[in-house]
């Protein structure tokens, strides 16, 4: 793999994964709306830019075109179908052997057998109610995209993150199948953490047609689960 997009590339996680692909010496491209490219003044010479909304198809199309792999933040935000809409342009024009890996959070099942906490399960129908009427959020146009993406035949991971913190890496998150699994009840990761997660999924065939559901690798349940020098040391779950 040597050549990546990065879909989102000038929010927080998308920096984190642009920082992570170059140590990794990969060539990066990316996609931000066009007020946000002086985020990413400190890359210039790095990286290459395609200015425009993340659910724009034909600017998505130039960005992806000869790339080996594709990062998209699945941001839920506003009531456009923005994120079903980048999801979508990054299903019809990557690469036919691309890998693609989605990031979004908990509250999307692929298969309905996760097991949610009360508090989880009323913040997010608190969110699904809430979102839309204030025209910010929209929780249902996230889910309508995953299902795209789990409907979809293409290489495809879809990363599903727990609460975030700021802080420096502690290593690569573990992961379970499904929401409700022990190893997961500390409900926290480091942001950089997360983005490192995505792009080892770039080139880890054990995740390919999977959604992990990832934790902070010394967060107190993986600790708890696989024992200090595992949850520090060991492979994914």
């Amino acid at each position: 793999m040597k050549r990546i997009c990065i879909v989102g590339i000038s929010g927080k996680l998308g920096q984190y994964m642009t920082r992570h692909a170059l140590a990794l010496g990969y060539e990066v491209v990316g996609v931000c709306r066009p007020e946000s490219v002086g985020k990413l003044d400190h890359l210039k010479g790095k990286i290459t830019l395609f200015p425009g909304r993340t659910d724009d198809r034909q600017v998505v199309r130039r960005a992806v075109a000869g790339c080996d792999g594709v990062l998209v933040v699945l941001a839920p935000w506003g009531v456009h179908n923005y994120a079903s809409g980048t999801a979508q342009a990054v299903l019809d024009f990557a690469e036919p052997d691309a890998r693609l890996v989605f990031s979004c959070g908990w509250h999307i099942s692929k298969d309905g057998k996760d097991r949610y906490s009360l508090k989880l399960r009323a913040f997010a129908a608190l969110v699904t109610v809430i979102g839309p009427v204030l025209r910010v959020v929209d929780l249902n146009d996230q889910i309508e995209a995953t299902k795209r993406v789990f409907s979809s035949d293409r290489l495809w991971t879809v990363v599903r993150g727990s609460d975030l913190e700021e802080g420096p890496s502690e290593g690569l998150p573990v992961w379970a199948e499904h929401v409700g699994d022990p190893v997961l009840a500390s409900n926290l990761t480091r942001r950089t953490d997360f983005a490192l997660f995505m792009v080892h999924a770039l080139t880890d065939d054990r995740l390919i047609h999977k959604a992990p559901a990832i934790v902070g690798r010394s967060s107190a349940s993986a600790q708890a689960v696989l024992g200090p020098s595992g949850a520090q040391w060991g492979p994914v779950r």
